[in-house]
C-alpha cells in the first residue's frame, strides 16, 4: 500500500473521530461551584468545499451552580465565529434601537420586521424578598442594527414576569485575524438590579434576503475539508460568559460538516 494512501486512511479516520466527539461532547465549563452548560448547532451540514452557502447558526447557554446557590450576574457575552462563516448585512434594513427600546416583542416586530435576523429566549431567577427564587422567561428577537457607526445584532428582550421588563443588548460585530474572524459581543444591562440572575440565553441566527436583484445569506459558511476528503470536524464558534467578580467560563464548540463540490 502507498504511504499517500495510507496517510488519506489515517485522515479519514481522525475527521471521523473528531466528528463523534463533537457530536457526543458535553461542552461544559466550570469554576468552583459556577458552571455553563454551552451548545450550539450549524445548519445544513452539507456546505461546499469552495464559496459558501447560506446557513443558521444557534448558540446558547445554560447557567447553573452545583451547590444550588444563585449564579453570580452575568455581566458580559463574547461570541466569535470560524473564519470559514461570515456574515452579510449590505443592502438589510436596519433597526434603529430607540424603535425597539423599551417595546414589548409584538412591538418590536412592529418597528422593525424587516430587520429581523434571528430569534432566541432568555431565562431568569427572580429573587423577592421573603420568597424562594422563581424562574423568569423572556423572549429573544435579534435585529441588524448600527450603533455609532458600527454594525450591531440588537437583541431585543422582553418578559412579562414578575413585572413587564424590557431591554436590548447591542452585540457589537468585528473582524478580527485568526482562526475566528468574526467576534460578537455585548455587555448586559443591569436593568434587574440584585433581584435577577440570569440562567440562560439562546440565539438562532438565519436570514434570507434580496438585494441588488440577488439572494443574500446573513450568515454563509462553507466546509474546511481537504481537497478529496469528503468532510471535516472544525471549531464552530468560541464562546464565553463573564461574571461580577470576575469569573469568566468559555468553550470552543466542535462541529463537523460535509463537502459539496
Amino acid at each position: 500500500m502507498k504511504a499517500s494512501s495510507v496517510r488519506a486512511g489515517v485522515l479519514v479516520a481522525l475527521l471521523a473521530l473528531g466528528a463523534f466527539v463533537a457530536a457526543s461532547q458535553a461542552e461544559i465549563a466550570q469554576q468552583g461551584a459556577l458552571r455553563v452548560k454551552f451548545n450550539g448547532k450549524l445548519a445544513p451540514k452539507e456546505l461546499p468545499r469552495k464559496g459558501a452557502r447560506g446557513v443558521a447558526v444557534a448558540i446558547g447557554g445554560k447557567i447553573t451552580t452545583t451547590d444550588g446557590s444563585e449564579p453570580p450576574q452575568l455581566r458580559r457575552i463574547e461570541i466569535a465565529i470560524n473564519r470559514f462563516g461570515r456574515i452579510d448585512y449590505r443592502g438589510l434594513p436596519v433597526c434603529r434601537l430607540e424603535e425597539i427600546q423599551p417595546a414589548t416583542t409584538e412591538n418590536a416586530l412592529a418597528a422593525c420586521r424587516a430587520a429581523k435576523v434571528g430569534e432566541g429566549d432568555f431565562s431568569a431567577n427572580v429573587a423577592i424578598p421573603g420568597q424562594a427564587p422563581f424562574p423568569s422567561r423572556g423572549k429573544l428577537i435579534a435585529f441588524n442594527g448600527f450603533e455609532g457607526g458600527r454594525p450591531v445584532i440588537f437583541a431585543h428582550v422582553y418578559g412579562s414576569d414578575p413585572v413587564p421588563t424590557s431591554f436590548t443588548l447591542a452585540l457589537a460585530i468585528a473582524r478580527v485575524k485568526g482562526t475566528f474572524a468574526t467576534t460578537l459581543s455585548a455587555a448586559l444591562p443591569r436593568v434587574t438590579g440584585k433581584a435577577g440572575f440570569v440562567t440562560g440565553i439562546t440565539l438562532k441566527l438565519q436570514r434570507s434576503f434580496r438585494h441588488g436583484g440577488r439572494t443574500h445569506s446573513y450568515l454563509s459558511a462553507g466546509c474546511p475539508a481537504p481537497a478529496g476528503f469528503p468532510g471535516a470536524s472544525f471549531a464552530l464558534l468560541r464562546a464565553k460568559f463573564i461574571f461580577g467578580g470576575g469569573q469568566a467560563l468559555g468553550s470552543t464548540l466542535t462541529r463537523s460538516c460535509r463537502a459539496t463540490g
